[in-house]
């Protein structure tokens, strides 16, 4: 939701099942972590003095609080989705993934139909992202938020100037949600809770589903459910419609993909430039459409990414991980 999260749990395996493997690589391709800049520190400060009304010594203390962790800089920089989806699918296509979403889906079935009734968002596509997000709630993160988003935000150029900004929306969020600073546990990432929510999002799309004045998506279900609908409602799902086509093998389909996950082009024009598709397929040809390609160990899958597609990468920018979703998607609604 925002970022590349639902890799938590892979994460951890990995790093819990080769520590002599990422310690080795971490001495010969991570390059040690630039030291803090005392003007990005104090700037960070004077914003949330001068523009959010925070007591200077409250923000001193908060980042005098904030630790560098060597392994939340190593893992920003080995994203799973790097790898080729014959590799990825099979991390999160699993029967006990299947069975604890389907036992998910029968324990909070009136809340997910409440949510598919109020944001239009239908019940497979919340379970998936909760079971690939966290496991339902088994794997929410063990690296403070706090250090995490300080080590990215001051330690990790590539990506310093989002992640300072998602320091501030933590600290706005934990001071309106009245939540301790120092004490919440995400991702490597700075995301939180069964949805996995970095700060920001955690600000703008968190709903109180069950009406007890609270927004938790760290510990309440209801909550996150409900919140994940809206994030998806908010970002463009459209109700009733498909995800993905997958495409009939086709020499036409490889030159059609292009970079980026922004749908570009229409149907219409994707045909008249080659592509393939049943004459029934009861597709909008005005509407906006993108081919991915997947790799498999022999080969390239092609599949049609529709607008919900590109609704899903806006939770994580990875068609990898929208495909993933969609098909664990298909799976519980099949086992329903």
């Amino acid at each position: 939701m925002i970022f590349r999260c639902a890799a938590l749990v892979v994460v951890m395996l990995w790093l819990s099942m080769a520590p002599k493997i990422v310690s080795a690589q971490a001495k010969t391709d991570i390059p040690p972590a630039p030291a803090i800049d005392p003007a990005e520190r104090n700037a960070f400060i004077n914003e949330l003095v001068e523009q959010h009304g925070f007591d200077r010594a409250e923000v001193e203390q908060g980042l005098a609080q904030a630790k560098f962790n060597q392994a939340i800089y190593e893992a920003i920089q080995r994203p799973w989705e790097a790898k080729p989806w014959h590799q990825y699918y099979p991390i999160f296509l699993t029967e006990r993934r299947l069975e604890a979403g389907l036992a998910f889906w029968q324990q909070h079935q009136e809340t997910l139909q409440r949510a598919e009734q109020t944001y239009g968002v239908p019940a497979h596509i919340i379970v998936a992202i909760i079971g690939v997000e966290t496991f339902y709630g088994s794997y929410k993160g063990n690296y403070s938020v706090l250090d995490a988003l300080y080590t990215l935000g001051f330690h990790y150029p590539p990506r310093a100037k989002f992640f300072r900004s998602e320091l501030r929306e933590y600290f706005l969020m934990t001071r309106e949600e009245q939540l301790p600073l120092t004490e919440l546990n995400g991702s490597y990432a700075g995301a939180m809770g069964y949805g996995q929510f970095i700060s920001s999002s955690y600000r703008y799309y968190a709903v109180d589903f069950d009406g007890d004045g609270v927004r938790d998506l760290l510990t309440n279900p209801v909550d996150a459910i409900g919140s994940v609908a809206n994030y998806f409602a908010k970002h463009g799902w459209q109700t009733g419609q498909p995800v993905t086509l997958e495409l009939a093998p086709h020499e036409n389909h490889a030159g059609l993909v292009t970079s980026g996950l922004k749908l570009e082009q229409t149907l219409q024009q994707l045909l008249d430039a080659g592509l393939q598709l049943p004459t029934d397929h009861g597709l909008d040809p005005a509407a906006k459409a993108k081919v991915f390609a997947f790799e498999q160990a022999d080969g390239s899958d092609y599949w049609l990414g529709l607008q919900n597609f590109y609704a899903i990468t806006r939770y994580n920018h990875s068609p990898l991980y929208a495909m993933v979703v969609h098909q664990f998607s298909q799976q519980l609604k099949q086992g329903r």
